[in-house]
């Protein structure tokens, strides 16, 4: 949607393909980086999205009941020096609505099948998703094509997440970079103040987070060993439906209060609720080409990473951007197609640094020996990226340098 929106401003035509029904039912991921409020800004959409967001202004990390480091986003020198914890269905209706502002309607529960390129263009088979009925009297439905139509586009891009159908249409290896990481998700209402400040615990194993939504409620990620391993990335859901006593509350309640009381001694605000809760595994992954010809990906059909600092879905904003950027200049400024090598050839560096950075990797004195030895996961668990994410861990005396890229890897 990000993408779509910043390419109509340029005067690009765009059209927007989703097999879901709608935008997601929860907040999934729901904080902001500060580079991703300033790109919210050059589609209209910042001011709304602080309206309805909260500012998170530091991020406090402990290890067990003790408070260990911080950093202060607040310092950083950028236009919106804070994050901005938004629900992902929030952001996601505020992008819908814009586009439809700029006479760009998403249509949903269409899918590609299959694509076809020569020298002007791409040609896309798309089949129409819906309820088809079959039998007599009392109807059978089920989910089904309902039509198939054709589009032609001078280019295409996967933003479809990690089960991207472009990227396996491409060839494209999605390449484990780490192990799986396992999260128990709780949404919740407590009867107390969250405060503007999100709250990361790193004990020797585990990387656990809380994220103020509001005055009273917050999400709790916990990583947790599961009873056996996924293949795929979960779909998210997106009913709307709420809920009022969910199956299972008792014993969320009872979870949740266990989790936080082993690892988080110091939150006591009461627990009055699970709002939503979930189970996800995330496995770092990095795509070996970020596309080819006509065809580029962006966000997560590009990458994946552990879920706290939020970084995948972030630096996919950033990713939406600069692509939207040089397919301006290829297709209004006559700009030469070998730019989108340079946009394949920087993204796939940041996340290799990114996805190689270990424990081991230098620090300054300052750095304290608790933050030494978690340095790796403190990167992962930064709220911030780039030049933001090198500020903010020189506060904690960590200095963040790429690492060597491996020669057989995209040039």
């Amino acid at each position: 949607m990000l993408t779509s929106l910043l390419l109509t401003q340029n005067g690009i035509k765009t059209r927007i393909i989703d097999q879901e029904s709608r935008t997601a039912g929860h907040s999934y991921s729901c904080a902001l980086h500060p580079r991703s409020i300033e790109l919210l800004h050059q589609v209209g959409l910042a001011a709304d999205a602080i309206e309805f967001g909260r500012r998170i202004n530091s991020v406090g990390f402990y290890e067990g009941g003790e408070r260990r480091a911080e950093v202060k986003l607040s310092e950083l020198p950028v236009e919106y020096p804070f994050a901005l914890v938004l629900e992902q269905s929030t952001l996601e209706n505020m992008l819908e609505q814009r586009l439809r502002q700029a006479e760009v309607r998403i249509q949903w529960d269409h899918r590609l099948a299959s694509l076809e390129m020569d020298d002007r263009g791409a040609t896309a088979d798309i089949e129409k998703l819906g309820m088809t009925g079959k039998g007599y009297g009392v109807p059978d439905f089920d989910a089904g094509v309902k039509d198939n139509l054709q589009g032609r586009a001078e280019f295409v891009v996967g933003a479809d997440g990690s089960n991207s159908l472009l990227r396996a249409w491409l060839g494209i290896r999605f390449e484990r970079a780490g192990a799986a990481q396992h999260f128990a998700v709780y949404e919740v209402e407590v009867g107390g103040a969250c405060g503007h400040e999100a709250r990361v615990v790193l004990d020797d194993n585990t990387t656990d987070a809380m994220w103020p939504l509001s005055d009273t409620r917050c999400r709790w990620s916990f990583q947790v060993n599961p009873a056996a391993e996924g293949d795929d990335f979960p779909q998210k859901v997106r009913d709307r439906l709420v809920v009022v006593e969910p199956p299972g509350q008792k014993d969320s309640l009872h979870q949740l209060g266990w989790l936080l009381n082993d690892r988080a001694p110091w939150f006591q605000s009461p627990v009055q609720e699970v709002v939503w809760a979930t189970d996800v595994q995330f496995e770092p992954r990095l795509a070996r080409q970020f596309g080819r010809n006509l065809c580029w990906l962006a966000g997560d059909a590009a990458h994946q990473t552990g879920p706290v600092g939020m970084q995948s879905m972030n630096i996919g904003f950033r990713e939406a951007a600069d692509l939207a950027d040089v397919l301006t200049q290829i297709l209004r400024k006559g700009g030469s197609k070998d730019l989108l090598k340079g946009y394949d050839r920087s993204h796939w560096r940041e996340w290799w640094q990114l996805l190689s950075f270990r424990a081991g990797a230098p620090s300054t004195d300052a750095a304290s020996e608790w933050v030494r030895r978690r340095a790796t996961r403190i990167v992962g668990s930064i709220p911030a990226s780039g030049e933001d994410l090198t500020c903010l861990l020189k506060q904690l005396g960590i200095n963040f340098q790429s690492a060597s890229a491996p020669r057989d890897q995209p040039a």
